[in-house]
């Protein structure tokens, strides 16, 4: 039987199927959940992976067993999962492993109003009553199951963020991996004045085209090809559950996520002014700037969903980006949104008449390496060595998310993986020869100071 501890990481459950994540566990974690939340209905979705047909099914069987109801939504993206939980004010459940590969499946979890539950916020107690329910499971619980569409009501939601009327003709292509976004992109832009080509728009969560992970460059290529091919005038690249956007211009180059984050904050403080926006610590030096440019009060936070969504709750913020591709809107229930974002870039585009390209140049002022991952025996104590280094030579350093230190004119953040022996740094620099030149010193200082 499957163990909660190999599959409870820090935002959500995640593991390969059927040795680490089966129905067994999916139908403890059903009436964990149901007993967690203590309501009676809970939301039900899942993503287009084969196994989420049976893990769905026995997470139904647990939940009703402890006396919860469940409206089952059906194939969903997440972001719509996440509307459901604050359009009927109810928790969610999503099956998904997001970008992971085909034989990984999992579960998003949120409460009412979709309030994000991590490891600090109900999953740890989840993961206890999992255990006690894998040992003596729930019995005589009268729970029903429903089945809903809530696909329409989305639709309505994500087009109430842009003023429709001005929207103009463009050529977008959106390649969707044989995710989610097959179902929300052509659902979304049905009716509105855009020419949009599909790739691999086939729901297959067995991925036979190319991984739903669109962070990495390789995952770009053939949708930088449709859109030169096409002569496009922009480029969407979602993950295998959607809640994530990748932009890429009309060029076909990508845009970084520092950068769609500094665009769409500067649209919404043009609209909301004076506003409070978030970024993550990797975020670029873009991003606050432009939001200090702009009028708007600029909140830095550390990296994951379930941290942001608290300090947008906190703050009353507007909008908050992370360089991962998610993005967060306030009047979204808090939660992240690849659709709406894209429908935000889309107006801004159609509003200005100039090629996506040209609207990016003003944010385009650093050059960032992306996250580089460097197996090491131990990541949180090769950060404190750093740490300790940075401390001894005088540097300024911070510890708001991992290790961040800036050095006037370049900066990097060391973290640790939650579920790998990895170590992440991020360094950004003025100009790509410079950015090189500092990942290269801070490398070597990481192999000197973790050799054994």
């Amino acid at each position: 039987m499957s163990s909660p501890s190999r599959v409870f990481k820090a935002y959500d459950i995640r593991g390969t199927y059927p040795d680490q994540i089966d129905e067994a566990l999916c139908r403890a974690i059903g009436s964990a959940v149901a007993t967690f939340t203590a309501t009676p209905t809970l939301l039900l979705a899942r993503d287009m992976r084969p196994s989420g047909v049976p893990l769905a099914a026995a997470f139904t069987e647990g939940a009703n067993a402890a006396g919860a109801s469940i409206i089952d939504i059906g194939l969903a993206s997440t972001d719509l999962l996440y509307f459901a939980a604050g359009h009927l004010d109810a928790p969610g459940v999503m099956f998904t492993a997001s970008h992971n590969p085909a034989q990984y499946n999992g579960i998003k979890l949120c409460l009412a109003g979709a309030k994000p539950i991590g490891r600090d916020t109900g999953l740890a107690e989840i993961e206890e009553l999992t255990e006690q329910f894998l040992v003596t499971p729930a019995a005589g619980g009268e729970g029903s199951v429903e089945e809903r569409d809530l696909l329409d009501a989305y639709a309505a939601h994500v087009h109430s963020f842009v003023d429709l009327t001005a929207l103009k003709p463009l050529k977008i292509v959106c390649d969707t991996a044989n995710g989610m976004g097959g179902l929300v992109a052509p659902l979304v832009f049905d009716g509105l004045p855009f020419d949009v080509e599909i790739l691999f728009g086939e729901l297959d969560g067995t991925f036979p085209n190319h991984p739903a992970d669109p962070i990495q460059p390789e995952n770009l290529k053939d949708l930088q090809r449709a859109v030169l091919a096409g002569k496009a005038d922009i480029g969407l690249a979602f993950d295998g559950d959607a809640d994530r956007v990748f932009l890429i211009d009309e060029k076909a180059q990508p845009v970084s996520g520092s950068i769609t984050t500094a665009l769409v904050a500067s649209a919404l403080l043009d609209k909301n002014p004076g506003a409070t926006i978030l970024y993550n610590l990797i975020c670029s030096r873009v991003v606050p700037e432009v939001i200090a440019e702009k009028g708007g009060i600029g909140v830095r936070t550390m990296v994951g969903h379930s941290f942001i969504k608290q300090v947008m709750a906190e703050t009353g913020a507007v909008f908050g980006g992370e360089h991962s591709g998610h993005y967060y809107f306030r009047d979204n229930y808090r939660a992240d949104s690849g659709i709406i974002t894209a429908m935000i870039v889309l107006e801004l585009m159609s509003r200005s008449g100039i090629p996506l390209s040209e609207m990016l140049r003003p944010f385009q002022r650093y050059a960032a390496s992306g996250e580089i991952n460097t197996e090491v025996p131990d990541p949180a104590a090769a950060v404190e060595a750093v740490a300790a280094h940075v401390e001894r030579t005088g540097g300024t350093a911070d510890r708001l998310d991992g290790l961040t230190v800036d050095h006037g004119s370049w900066w990097f953040n060391l973290r640790p993986s939650n579920t790998e022996p990895l170590l992440r740094l991020n360094v950004e620099a003025p100009d790509a020869e410079s950015c090189a030149q500092h990942v290269a010193e801070v490398l070597d200082l990481v192999e000197s100071l973790t050799r054994p």
